[in-house]
């Protein structure tokens, strides 16, 4: 039998651990394609070294992952350059912004270039260290590790193999795994997150002059937790779930007298020529293609 030192692995790598492939080392000699003892024993040997050898390679795998995520942050990108002159509009030096969803932070990054104070919200808790570790010599960066609502308390994230469409809502996960739009994704486990509100976030942050919230879903209930009008705000929509941006549309303009305007996917432009009234941006949501998704913005009158 070829002894254990020689057999050679294959390091078959991805985005997440490294897996070792061992080639078969010998061949069944008995009839009826038994497998001989000398094979047993490398099977045997392999298992009892999978596991640990699994678990060594994944620890190994995610500092690497952060490091490649840290220098993706840190590189500024023409894409970054068109979302600061984007964002210009709505954010100045000494403003304060909340970043509902902030995920890896491609926009708290932006608003704390504006010069802004940033109150990221985000739940999930790998991407909540990676914002710790990213803005911690930022003096104008505050993290809250939860998620918002219409009502405090406590609920369970649906957490995607891709972190940036986890959600609280399963309505939303239902339809945009039946549309297509995410069918190759799972979502697998969930995570306890606690629930605040904006109204609680005004109260011990002061008053934002803008609000993004990219929620995948949530949209609406993070929107009925704000009780008074702010300057302006963005978020995100689909057309499988257009039903929760039109609530939003319906409480924002409760709350007080506001305009809209569309923008598509990461283009950082507006659709429309003007800013338009809640029947107006209802029409234009309602012709947009099944695949589309984009952001809606409001701003007070």
């Amino acid at each position: 039998m070829q002894s254990f030192r020689n057999l050679r692995a294959e390091c078959h790598r991805s985005s997440g651990p490294v897996l070792l492939v061992f080639p078969a080392q010998s061949r069944c000699v008995e009839s009826g394609g038994k497998c001989c003892a000398e094979e047993l024993r490398v099977n045997q040997l392999f298992k009892t070294i999978a596991t640990p050898l699994h678990s060594v390679f994944r620890d190994l795998a995610d500092p690497l992952k952060t490091r490649r995520q840290m220098r993706r942050f840190r590189k500024w990108s023409d894409q970054d350059e068109k979302r600061l002159d984007f964002y210009r509009q709505f954010v100045a030096a000494g403003d304060i912004v909340f970043d509902v969803g902030a995920n890896l932070g491609n926009r708290a990054k932006i608003f704390s270039k504006l010069g802004a104070t940033v109150v990221a919200i985000e739940p999930q808790g790998e991407c909540a260290d990676f914002l710790r570790m990213a803005f911690r010599h930022a003096a104008n960066f505050h993290l809250v590790r939860k998620a918002l609502g219409a009502s405090p308390g406590q609920a369970e994230m649906l957490v995607c193999n891709a972190h940036t469409i986890s959600s609280l809502s399963p309505e939303w996960v239902r339809r945009v795994k039946e549309s297509g739009r995410f069918e190759d994704y799972e979502w697998d486990r969930t995570e306890a997150v606690q629930i605040d509100t904006l109204d609680n976030l005004i109260a011990e942050y002061g008053r934002p002059a803008f609000i993004k919230i990219d929620v995948e879903g949530f949209e609406d209930q993070v929107v009925a937790g704000l009780s008074t009008p702010v300057r302006a705000i963005s978020l995100e929509f689909a057309p499988e779930y257009i039903e929760g941006t039109h609530r939003c549309i319906e409480h924002l303009c409760r709350i007080g007298e506001c305009r809209f305007q569309v923008s598509l996917g990461e283009s950082m432009e507006f659709l429309l020529p003007n800013w338009v009234t809640a029947e107006e941006v209802r029409s234009t949501l309602a012709e947009m293609p099944p695949m589309a998704f984009g952001d809606l913005y409001a701003r007070l009158a």
